[in-house]
């Protein structure tokens, strides 16, 4: 279908909520998402395409046609919406791996000496099930840390039918098991150990530690020593283990926190997950080509995935940015958690402070993952890309153009290759045109005009034409170097650098007028920002060097008897005035003649007599 073809079919949508499906020419499902209203929504992605998002504006580019399914409420568009992205899989969604896996511990609540086991999903039996944990290598660790300290078995031996059939295992002769296949434990005691573990891995440890210390404390009272010994070192045990789990643990969160973070090149997802007020967990997903503007939209998107994939939601969940569908979200983890769950932006106090930690975490990830050159080429390709251009970028010009009050009015050419300076490239112009006045619109058109003419000319300073000129200015000035460039036949593209009120970098703007914003791309605005700043440094430069000059040029002047010649024989021996001005006579006629040197001497330490 044509793009006049989609803005038709876009106006007969219904303002329903519902899922909407985009297809490539291939027929291929490309992205799926939800919407409160299905009218407004789509079309959306139609409107004002400049002011896309990198991410946005390639989907948008590869839509061929899309269906509509209309839901009767926002919370079946939502659940909808999340079972057909993991039956596409469409490319510009956020896909989470389903293979990761998110394991839960078993543990049997009708049998006499149960064991703990990993398994992939809850099932609706009569067992108890805790988790979900990072990966199976995490349950297994959580496992072995509560068997240690309670003196839980790990065998697969039938108890109690097989109870003194056989010699104990090794574990029971180390000490590591209280031996349930020996006889050693009575079937209460052995449910009391398992009791005790499973408020372990629940976070429970320390108020079972107080009581394991309220229990030894009577018994040595009582005069039972043995029995207090054996409580002293089951709660050490208990402790040991409740530390360790906060590490290794992954699923009974109090609390999980999610933020999203946009780097130079790429944005990072990061969700932190706490126990008990304690940071025990950290799972991160890196994601390409998108911008600060995407947060919301990302994160909705992630929450829904993520917990679905998960099947366990904690009763809080903080979020970095305020998502559109808060209701329907929260009503879908309702769902997948059978309780509430409360959705929240902190703006102050602890909370706030643990969102800081959680986009620093984020910021980390983008740092170790990014190198120097790919954050280089990577901001080129999304300046490509933000532009609308048919190849990448690899060399940019930049020009400005400086004055004073109308006076010394001079240009400058900066270059930039691959993302960097080429400083051997950089070159000064000054303006002739505008001698006596203040015309920037024609200083600009004299600058490109000589610099194109020289390229025409063939002269190897000014060749090759870069890949883009950049102008720093406004419409106005980009629709005069467009003519010039048109005059000397030359199609590389142009864009002015455009300021804000407070003379910050505010975004790019074509000849036809097209605005393009960049604060939200910062890889892009990284770059021209940089851009910005060389060109306006290097003509601000070059302007006050020629006003240094002329004002020493001015000075010696009106010493009798120095002219041109003079002038310029004394600032090639001296450099400077103020060296000129504390020579002595001797080391001035080394420059000029006796009478000349000693009319400069005279006329310097005349003016310094009468300023004493």
């Amino acid at each position: 279908m044509t793009r006049e073809e989609l803005h038709q079919k876009v106006l007969t949508l219904p303002k329903e909520p519902g899922v909407y499906i985009m297809k490539n020419k291939q027929d291929q499902v490309i992205y799926v998402g939800k919407a409160k209203v299905l009218k407004n929504r789509v079309s959306q992605y139609f409107q004002n395409e400049a002011k896309h998002t990198p991410k946005t504006r390639k989907m948008v580019e590869n839509i061929y046609n899309f269906d509509i399914i209309v839901c009767s409420s926002e919370f079946e568009a939502l659940v909808l919406e999340n079972q057909m992205i993991k039956k596409y899989q469409p490319k510009y969604n956020i896909l989470l791996k389903d293979d990761k896996g998110y394991p839960f511990l078993r543990i049997s609540t009708d049998e006499p000496y149960p064991t703990f086991q990993v398994v992939g999903k809850p099932k609706a039996d009569a067992a108890r099930y805790l988790g979900p944990y990072a990966g199976r290598g995490a349950a297994m660790q959580a496992i072995d840390t509560v068997n240690r300290a309670l003196g839980l078995r790990d065998c697969h031996r039938s108890l109690p039918r097989d109870i003194g059939k056989r010699r104990p295992c090794l574990n029971a002769q180390m000490g590591l098991c209280c031996a349930p296949c020996a006889g050693k434990v009575s079937q209460q005691e052995y449910a009391q150990r398992v009791a005790q573990a499973i408020r372990v891995l629940e976070g429970d440890y320390e108020a079972l530690a107080a009581q394991l210390e309220r229990d030894m404390l009577q018994a040595a009272e009582q005069e039972r020593f043995e029995q207090a010994a054996q409580l002293r070192d089951r709660m050490r045990a208990i402790q040991r283990a409740g530390q360790h789990q906060m590490v290794v643990a992954s699923g009974f969160s109090d609390m999980d926190i999610l933020a999203f973070v946009q780097g130079e090149t790429k944005g990072c997802l990061v969700v932190l997950h706490y126990i008990a007020g304690n940071l025990y967990d950290k799972e991160y997903t890196m994601l390409d080509g998108t911008a600060e503007q995407d947060g919301a939209e990302l994160l909705g998107d992630y929450l829904k995935q993520y917990y679905a994939m998960r099947g366990v939601v904690p009763g809080l969940v903080l979020i970095s940015h305020p998502i559109e569908e808060l209701d329907a979200v929260s009503e879908f983890l309702r769902s997948i958690a059978g309780k509430k769950v409360t959705l929240s932006v902190p703006q102050r106090g602890r909370r706030r402070e643990l969102m800081d930690l959680a986009r620093k975490n984020a910021r980390e990830e983008i740092v170790r993952s990014e190198t120097t050159g790919q954050r280089r080429q990577k901001s080129l390709e999304l300046f490509g890309s933000m532009m609308g251009l048919p190849q990448t970028p690899t060399t940019f010009e930049a020009y400005d153009i400086s004055n004073l009050a109308g006076t010394n009015t001079v240009g400058s050419m900066i270059v930039f290759e691959n993302g960097q300076p080429k400083r051997s490239r950089y070159r000064r112009f000054r303006i002739e045109s505008v001698a006596d006045g203040q015309d920037d619109y024609k200083a600009m058109e004299e600058m490109l005009t000589r610099r194109l003419q020289r390229w025409k000319d063939g002269d190897e300073k000014f060749s090759p034409l870069p890949s883009v000129f950049m102008i720093d200015g406004g419409l106005g000035h980009v629709r005069i170097a467009k003519g010039v460039l048109e005059r000397f036949g030359c199609e590389t593209p142009v864009f002015g650098m455009v300021k804000d009120d407070h003379h910050r970098t505010r975004g790019l703007v074509a000849p036809d007028g097209r605005e393009f914003s960049i604060a939200t791309t910062p890889a892009v605005f990284a770059l021209v920002g940089r851009m910005q700043e060389e060109v306006h440094r290097f003509a601000i430069t070059y302007q006050r060097t020629l006003r240094q000059s002329q004002a020493v040029r001015s000075q010696l002047d009106q010493i009798p008897g120095i002219g041109e010649k003079r002038r310029t024989a004394l600032l090639q021996t001296f450099k400077s005035l103020k060296c000129v001005r504390e020579a002595t006579i001797e080391e001035l006629e080394a420059a000029v003649p006796h009478t000349a040197a000693q009319a400069v001497y005279d006329y310097f330490h005349s003016k310094q007599e009468e300023q004493t």
